[in-house]
Formats: C-alpha cells, structure tokens, sequence
C-alpha cells in the first residue's frame, strides 16, 4: 500500500539507499559518479559513520513505499564524534580506501584524504555550534518542501537533546543549496581560508519561516 512521502527515523535497511543517495548527491549537489573511479568514498565518509556512529539523529525521507529518497543526518557534540569517527569508524573502512601518500593526485584520494582526517571538522570559530549535519535529497524529491521538513525534524531533535546550535560545510559553489540554507535561517560563519567550502549555522531553536 501506498503511503505519503514522509520523514521518519532512519532504519538498517536504509543503507544502500543512503549510500545511493549520498553517491548520486555529492559532487556540488550533482552525481559523483562521472567524475570518480569509486563514488563509494563519498558515503564511507559523509553519510556511513553517522548512521553507524549516531543512528539515533539519522532521519530519511520515505516515498511512502518504504523506500528512502533523502536523508538528513549527523552529530550533537561534533567533538565527540571526530574521537569516535578516528577510534571506531576509520578502522573498519580504511583498507577499502587508503590514505594517499602525499598531496591527492585525483578526486577519488582528494576525498580519502577528507576520510582520513576527521580532525578537519573541529575549527576553533564553530565552538558555538557543537552540532553538525549533512543532508541531501534525490533530485526528483527536491524543490517539494520535504527538504525543510527534514531540516525541522532533525533540528527538533537537537533542541529536545538540549543542543544550542548547529553548522554545516557546504560547497561555496552550490547556489542552490545555499539558497535553501538562507530561507532556513542558516547564517554564514566567518571561518578563515575555508578553500572551496562556506561554513553557515543556526540556532536549533530559533524559527524557520
């Protein structure tokens, strides 16, 4: 029976779909797939440790057939998850995806070296932002309003986890996305030599019009 799209919490049998999703959404908000040798490294490194990490703040758009076509999902104390991501996610993947030896020569090592230092995601300047997230929808559920439905629900939980604010990192180059951070009250954050991405955040309470 067919249901109506809606989000609800992320369950184990998502996970290809996620990875899916993460592959066909990476690259600027476009398919990875053209563009790199194995897109699997966007997954292992955006999307893979926090449902295996922090499952309890990972939620999924359902097409209302049980099958997930989005997904918002991430960390409360992002201090905490870099120590788990490097003690407990990065053994279980890093054969499949080694480090590079030396500066990356293509886009595939360029994101096994984002895999390989976690440490990346602490910045002195997102202090009072402790949360973070990643969300991604596929482009036929996009421009619907169930990218603010997500964004409400997992700003919900955080508020109700007692969690003041939250950031994300997103490709300065994606205007789009950029666009629907602004209308959700996402305000940028001065982050010195950021390279090609704009750090923005928010209050986990504070409304969204």
């Amino acid at each position: 029976m067919t249901m109506p799209p809606a989000v609800r919490p992320y369950r184990p049998g998502d996970q290809a779909a996620l990875e899916d999703i993460c592959i066909r959404t990476g690259h600027e908000g476009g398919d990875t797939r053209p563009l790199y040798a194995d897109p699997g490294v966007f997954p292992v490194t955006f999307a893979g440790p926090y449902v295996h990490l922090e499952p309890d703040l990972a939620f999924v758009l359902d097409d209302g057939r049980g099958q997930a076509v989005g997904y918002v999902l991430g960390t409360a104390d992002t201090l905490a998850f870099v120590e788990r991501f490097r003690s407990i996610w990065l053994p279980l993947v890093a054969d499949r995806y080694p480090r590079p030896g030396g500066e990356p020569r293509t886009p595939d090592e360029g994101i096994a070296e984002l895999l390989h230092t976690p440490e990346r995601m602490i910045l002195p300047e997102l202090a009072d932002y402790p949360a973070h997230l990643h969300i991604d929808l596929l482009p036929d559920w996009q421009r619907r309003g169930h990218g603010r439905t997500l964004m409400h629900t997992f700003l919900r939980a955080l508020s109700e986890r007692g969690v003041p604010a939250v950031h994300l990192a997103m490709v300065t180059a994606n205007s789009a996305a950029r666009a629907f951070y602004d209308r959700l009250g996402f305000h940028e954050i001065d982050v010195p030599a950021p390279g090609p991405v704009t750090y923005l955040g928010r209050e986990t309470a504070k409304p969204t019009a």
